[in-house]
């Protein structure tokens, strides 16, 4: 029994990935792609902002829409904590995506998601029937073909548990959400994969957005990143989004044909990249950067050994780097201790005698949940990368399904100057507290608590 869970272990972590996971489009040449962002910040009188742009400008790529509709969306449901308020935005997305579809009955309009919606199959999510009643064709992914993250437990998982499947009634309360239907024991244990689709995309035939943020109301008040684009890139898109459907009982998304007026011309390059294409394109870069260049990080996890070591050598070389991490306080309701930014951060700060600049977000019950690079460049183009994509290795090493979109734009572009202008807004506290120094959360347990982070990696038994 060993040997076969062995086996089992080294097969469901090396197996081939199915096809069209782990995929880079070609290079495009555009006019124009968009920065959208959402920042949550206390005012000078201590309350609370909101600056929210994306969640409409989803509901914008719906409406327009006249073809077709697709939408990935790992977290999407309106379940909460007692006590909480939160915007009702799946409902809100979930009407419109129902309008549309009765209106233009005869549109394809398809909707992809986890099955952390369905609480791995303990019960239906309402918003999800709503749309598969209306004609809109709903997909929960199927991630077991992919690899596996946590090898020690999933052979265990995949050995003895997987054949009983996971719907039934009920009995344990759910941790996510307190008004949250209750979880199967079979449930939780499929959970304890951690293997997620992790994708957050909303494309029509007319433009895209590629988002680090969901469509989900206890995330609504997150802050977060994404980019609008339109052209050729559509099809890629759709063609990622095609391998998805192929390992989750098959469909054919829908048809893109661009416009006739696309050149292939103007001053912006973009790439759409998933799973480890989004790895090596971020270790490039990194490895790429050199005195003069400036590297700038958002992010809610950063975990990966590969992209730190990347870092400390850019540092060496004389890069100057600066972060902005989430200090891991919460997620949805639960407290956590910091594990993996707070020990990172010490790790990172310590290593590079200092060179490496870090400051904390200043999140309350929100989290800081962007995960965007951007290199400004002494010569050259400058280059971001974003989208869903934590720098983990669960998130970068083609186990999570996983989106980004790197973008090449000169120093002088509006999209470039957006996303400087970002940076240097939440780093300096231009008009609010948005960052906090690096010692706000280096405490005493710091080292303790970077011991269970590496054993963490180690062992692969990692929430991130």
């Amino acid at each position: 029994m060993v040997l076969w869970l062995i086996a089992v272990m080294l097969y469901q972590t090396y197996k081939p990935l199915p096809a069209g996971i782990s995929y880079e489009s070609p290079e495009y040449r555009v006019d124009q792609v968009e920065f959208l962002h959402d920042l949550t910040y206390p005012s000078s009188d201590g309350q609370m902002q909101h600056e929210q742009q994306i969640f409409q400008r989803m509901m914008q790529v719906v409406e327009e829409a006249e073809q077709f509709v697709l939408v990935d969306m790992f977290l999407f449901n309106n379940y909460q904590h007692k006590g909480q308020n939160f915007p009702p935005v799946s409902t809100e997305f979930t009407e419109a995506l129902v309008a549309k579809k009765n209106q233009h009955p005869d549109m394809d309009i398809w909707f992809i998601t986890d099955e952390v919606n369905t609480n791995y199959n303990s019960a239906p999510n309402p918003l999800l029937e709503q749309m598969t009643q209306a004609g809109i064709h709903v997909v929960i992914t199927d991630v077991d073909p992919l690899r596996d993250s946590t090898p020690v437990y999933s052979a265990v998982w995949r050995t003895f548990f997987q054949w009983f499947g996971q719907s039934g009634d009920g009995w344990i309360k759910n941790l996510m959400a307190t008004d949250g239907p209750d979880v199967t024991v079979r449930s939780y244990l499929k959970l304890l994969n951690v293997k997620a689709n992790h994708r957050k995309v909303v494309v029509s035939e007319k433009k895209a957005i590629v988002s680090s943020g969901n469509i989900h109301d206890a995330s609504a008040y997150h802050s977060n990143i994404a980019f609008e684009v339109t052209g050729p890139i559509i099809g890629d898109i759709l063609q990622s989004e095609q391998a998805v459907l192929d390992i989750s009982g098959g469909g054919q998304v829908p048809t893109y044909t661009a416009p006739s007026t696309d050149s292939n011309t103007g001053d912006l390059r973009i790439r759409y990249l998933t799973e480890g294409k989004v790895n090596d394109a971020v270790l490039h870069e990194i490895n790429q950067a050199g005195k003069g260049d400036t590297l700038w990080m958002g992010m809610f996890y950063v975990a990966s050994p590969k992209v730190l070591e990347a870092l400390l050598e850019a540092s060496k070389r004389g890069t100057e780097i600066r972060l902005v991490l989430d200090p891991n306080e919460n997620a949805f309701g639960q407290e956590k201790i910091g594990i993996p930014n707070r020990p990172v951060a010490a790790e990172l700060h310590d290593k590079s005698d200092g060179k490496i600049q870090i400051r904390w977000y200043n999140t309350t019950k929100e989290q800081y949940h962007t995960k965007m690079i951007y290199i400004a460049k002494a010569t050259g183009d400058h280059i971001v990368l974003g989208g869903s994509t934590n720098f983990t290795p669960r998130n970068m090493n083609d186990y999570n399904l996983e989106n980004d979109l790197w973008v090449a734009a000169p120093p002088d572009n509006k999209f470039t100057l957006d996303i400087a202008n970002y940076f240097e807004r939440i780093w300096n506290n231009n008009d609010a507290e948005f960052t906090l120094d690096l010692d706000e959360f280096q405490e005493k347990t710091t080292f303790l608590k970077g011991v269970l982070y590496k054993l963490q990696l180690i062992l692969g038994l990692t929430t991130f």
